[in-house]
């Protein structure tokens, strides 16, 4: 993560899930603490996201998934990073997740996973804390 800039996110709706308010409301939110956002839209490509990532020098990727295709989803963008020689892009998201897919999810190397009920300030202290972990590496 580049000292002297603000963290820059890509917030993405990867999927067939139309529903974009929370990805949405994050966005601003994260925009709102100084942080420099990218939104995707809806109806992404795993290959959009990570292209809008790498194009963008995002320092994360946030996807919102509310279609339960959240392991498939995941797991793609992830093997995408890899594949570009990108894994320092940190993965996170939230949505619709069964707690019992979370562990699967932070196994596959997902960060962090919002459920619903999560507020904008506990996102945001977390997309901040990104830059001190990485400055403590």
């Amino acid at each position: 993560m580049a000292e002297g800039r603000p963290l820059r996110v890509v917030v993405a709706k990867p999927g067939l899930d139309g529903h974009d308010r929370g990805a949405k409301v994050v966005a601003r939110a994260l925009r709102d603490a100084g942080v420099e956002v990218i939104y995707t839209g809806l109806h992404q490509t795993p290959e959009q996201v990570v292209e809008a990532a790498i194009q963008e020098d995002a320092d994360a990727v946030g996807l919102s998934i509310l279609s339960g295709a959240h392991m498939t989803l995941f797991k793609r963008v992830l093997e995408l990073l890899a594949e570009r020689d990108a894994s320092d892009i940190v993965v996170f998201g939230g949505g619709i997740i069964p707690d019992a897919d979370i562990p699967l999810l932070t196994e596959m190397g997902v960060a962090k996973v919002f459920t619903p009920g999560a507020s904008t300030q506990d996102i945001v202290t977390w997309v901040h804390s990104l830059r001190d972990r990485a400055q403590a590496s």
